[in-house]
């Protein structure tokens, strides 16, 4: 397993506080800004059509996040992802219930094709941009994460794209190498918008101009490291939300450095 070097992931994130744009689902706009904000990134969620591709090509980072779809949602990210794209300006995909139907499993097969370089997935959604049944349940995986990761491997060099599964053990792959992490806290699951906030504080650290498979360990051992910081004040997942939120803003690399678990 490799490890990734993360010595000054954060402070060079909250040094060149990037702007980072999001077309992401109308459930976790609010959570997803915030953790953003916490950790030092600037969030700009803009997902017209008329503008979503300008706008691509000046952020420093791009997220597509597929949970609620819509025609015109999808033209504007391929518009977005391609802008991007040719503007050199790296984006990641979070197919959100690739799998589940039809049309969000194609719509995501076609943005995984436009160049991503990091996919941030579940299990099911993961197996499912692969080619393979990953027994999808709406937005959540029937599957463990170290089920996913041959078929993360495989994404990776077809892609091109670091892939990462998340779950209780997030994977991390470029079709080579293969980074695992053990943080976190099941407290996670029971928060709308935490996993769709992980992969944006993955284009956040890709935009603070990480390579892509640092970029990706930076935001899940971020997010993890935080949620356990934020679990001993919580009550139950209301107060856990905005622990988090507090964790995150409170966060260096002392700390990630200190904590992180490596598997």
């Amino acid at each position: 397993m490799e490890r990734p070097d993360l010595t000054s992931a954060i402070a060079t994130l909250r040094e060149r506080a990037p702007l980072v744009h999001n077309i992401t689902n109308y459930v976790v706009m609010n959570i997803t800004a915030n953790a953003l904000l916490a950790v030092g990134a600037s969030p700009a969620m803009v997902h017209a059509v008329e503008e979503a591709a300008e706008f691509a090509g000046i952020a420093q980072a791009l997220v597509i996040n597929i949970g609620t779809l819509s025609p015109r949602w999808v033209e504007a990210m391929e518009l977005a992802a391609r802008a991007a794209t040719e503007a050199g300006v790296p984006w990641i995909l979070d197919p959100v219930a690739a799998g589940a139907t039809v049309y969000r499993t194609e719509t995501a097969g076609r943005l995984a094709r436009l160049e991503p370089k990091v996919i941030r997935g579940n299990a099911s959604e993961i197996m499912a941009l692969a080619g393979e049944a990953g027994s999808a349940r709406g937005v959540d995986s029937t599957r463990g994460s170290d089920a996913a990761i041959n078929a993360a491997e495989r994404l990776a060099r077809a892609t091109g794209a670091v892939v990462a599964v998340t779950g209780a053990v997030d994977y991390i792959t470029d079709g080579n190498r293969l980074a695992g992490l053990a943080n976190g806290d099941i407290m996670l699951t029971r928060v709308t918008g935490t996993g769709c906030s992980a992969t944006a504080l993955i284009g956040a650290f890709l935009g603070a101009g990480l390579p892509a498979f640092e970029a990706a360990a930076a935001g899940l051992a971020t997010i993890g490291v935080a949620a356990e910081i934020a679990l001993p004040g919580a009550k139950g997942p209301g107060s856990f939300a905005v622990a988090l939120i507090d964790a995150l803003a409170a966060i260096d690399d002392a700390t990630l450095a200190a904590r992180i678990n490596w598997v």
